[in-house]
């Protein structure tokens, strides 16, 4: 069991808030499809994170917090989530009650929230979360300075916890693989004034209404702050959703909503975290940044060699390898740093695995090589197998020489047949990719309750298709067992409407970089345009000063024109030197200095 977290036990605020017991609401159903097709045979929070299920790293967490009630939110897959827990040690634990809240029709967090209300269970202030997230920060501080706003002022609803993320200059997304975040907060207060990411506003500018500025003194912009999406709650929250039928997004409703109503003047705060961890899984490429977290102990005392429910605790060995205590590993068998073997998994030899999380009884071939990738239980890679950066869960099966390209995931018992490469950023399921999709498609939150109904599978062995399909048989469906090669079974979907570039954005491959001299490119040309238009105004429509003559933008633009090149020069030698991802990023941010100094 983790160790409690917390202050000084004797503290006048520490025994306050013990005075009542303190609750959770943990949505167990993320209302998205970004793990699809994954998710439509199991949960995500039932996913293996570094070989643990995600809900018992957020348990955990809200157990070693000093929460002592916790409702969990079932929706899609919820038998899977129920059994999960009630044959689980998180059921009858002391003074930390784990219950279940079942619902088939809700579509979206906001009808989570208003069935909770119906239940009337809350009783006081609680701290909301999903269960896909990660963390170790002590909540006495926040649950202190939340409660405290409470007792001056009863419009103080909400405290949502943030961190510092700065996104990168160059993609403008965070290392979670996020959307960069604006957000306005008061530097006294800590009021939240502003949200808005840069998903729904890709133009690079942002408006601030004039009575923001006008009705504080004092106001600071950040787009370095990534959301935690862990919520300290009064009660009201529960009555506000239950009276809005429009909020159905956490975010994008229901803070939104709040942050410009001016007639009932609710208020939101947020509570920064430096020294602690805290982050939520919201897509492939967060997957593989938090798994890496884990496996760098940034999440301690959530780490692999730590005994906490849910686990099998492995050992810690010299460059960050993680071994657990039965592995079949042949002595020319090369396991690299930062790397974790589960139980029951044998290696070949000659086979090299480094950066890559292996699950438990895994049966990993001769002259096998794997980089960068999370294969998850009772996987067989049979000789002579490649797979880089790629996902691969239970009970895949890769013949003789298959490749896994980066960003590839293999779905539930798929099997890559011999020789067979798998394309980049590919998905393949045995579940044929649906045709209809989910009605309310503006919603983060719109996964259906039902996901696999009608979408139609397929067994494990090619022979047994047309046993199971009989005259129904499709065509696709009788293509299914050459899709992925010579005795292969599985479908590869198809790109969904953001094509190659949402899934390179958000896979667990690095980003290729290629793509990264595109961005460039056309940031580039866009400034250049911009520039030649004469278009030096600010969205506010400021005036430039007097002191910036056409001189100096003609060096601008020359200044610009030279970062260009040296950023694709410095990129091409990458491609052909091999050169590591970090170092192109340092690179880059040095010649970014170069011209800023110039300039």
């Amino acid at each position: 069991m983790v160790a409690k977290k917390g202050g000084n036990r004797g503290e006048d605020a520490e025994d306050e808030l013990k005075r009542e017991p303190l609750q959770a609401i943990l949505l167990a159903d993320s209302f998205a499809t970004k793990f699809r097709p994954i998710t439509l045979e199991r949960p995500k929070v039932l996913l293996p994170l570094v070989n643990v299920p995600m809900i018992d790293y957020t348990l955990a967490w809200l157990e070693s917090a000093g929460v002592e009630e916790v409702f969990v939110f079932c929706c899609a897959h919820s038998k899977q989530v129920i059994d999960y827990l009630k044959n689980s040690k998180w059921f009858g634990q002391p003074n930390f009650a784990v219950s279940t809240i079942e619902s088939h029709d809700s579509i979206s967090a906001g009808d989570a929230l208003r069935l909770i209300y119906e239940r009337h269970v809350i009783n006081g202030d609680f701290i909301l979360v999903t269960g896909d997230t990660v963390s170790n920060m002590p909540l006495i501080q926040a649950l202190k300075e939340h409660k405290e706003r409470r007792r001056k002022d009863n419009n103080a609803v909400m405290t949502i916890v943030i961190k510092q993320s700065k996104p990168s200059s160059i993609t403008n997304q965070s290392r979670l693989g996020t959307e960069e975040l604006f957000m306005a907060i008061d530097p006294g207060t800590k009021q939240l004034l502003y949200y808005e990411d840069k998903a729904d506003d890709r133009k690079g500018t942002i408006s601030l209404d004039k009575g923001l500025l006008m009705d504080n003194a004092s106001i600071s912009l950040h787009n370095d702050k990534q959301d935690c999406y862990i919520d300290i709650c009064s009660p009201e929250v529960l009555s506000l959703f239950t009276d809005n039928f429009d909020y159905q997004h956490l975010r994008r409703h229901f803070v939104k909503g709040l942050l410009v109503d001016d007639i009932m003047g609710y208020k939101i705060f947020t509570h920064e975290i430096h020294a602690s961890y805290a982050a939520r899984i919201d897509n492939y490429r967060s997957y593989d940044t938090i798994s890496k977290d884990i496996i760098q102990r940034w999440t301690y005392p959530l780490v692999p060699d730590v005994q906490f429910f849910g686990n099998c605790a492995s050992k810690l060995e010299r460059r960050g390898m993680y071994r657990a205590s039965e592995v079949g590993l042949s002595r020319s068998a090369q396991i690299g740093p930062f790397t974790v073997i589960g139980n029951g998994t044998s290696i070949g030899s000659n086979t090299e695995i480094s950066d890559s999380v292996v699950g438990e009884d895994c049966v990993i071939g001769s002259n096998v090589s794997i980089e960068g990738c999370y294969i998850w239980n009772n996987v067989t890679i049979e000789n002579g197998c490649k797979l880089r950066h790629a996902i691969v869960c239970d009970g895949v099966i890769m013949k003789s020489g298959a490749v896994l390209e980066p960003g590839a995931v293999l779905s539930f018992k798929v099997v890559v047949g011999q020789q067979f490469i798998v394309p980049a950023y590919s998905k393949v399921s045995l579940l044929q990719q649906p045709v209809i999709k989910d009605s309310d498609e503006e919603l983060e939150y719109d996964d259906n309750s039902s996901g696999i109904i009608g979408i139609p599978s397929i067994s494990s062995t090619p022979e047994k298709l047309n046993d199971q399909f009989g005259t129904k048989l499709s065509d696709s469906q009788r293509r299914a067992g050459s899709e992925v090669g010579d005795g292969g079974v599985g479908f590869i979907w198809s790109l969904g409407e953001g094509g190659h570039e949402e899934e390179w954005r958000h896979s667990v491959a690095p980003i290729p970089a290629d793509k990264l001299i595109e961005i460039i490119r056309t940031a580039t040309d866009e400034l250049e345009i911009s520039n030649q238009d004469g278009n030096f105004l600010p969205p506010s429509g400021e005036l430039e000063p007097d002191s910036v003559d056409n001189d100096s933008d003609e060096d601008a633009r020359d200044d610009y024109s030279y970062f260009e090149k040296e950023v694709e020069a410095t990129f091409l030698r990458a491609v052909h030197e091999n050169v590591k991802e970090d170092h192109i990023i340092l690179e880059v941010n040095a010649l970014r200095y170069v011209i800023y100094f110039t300039i």
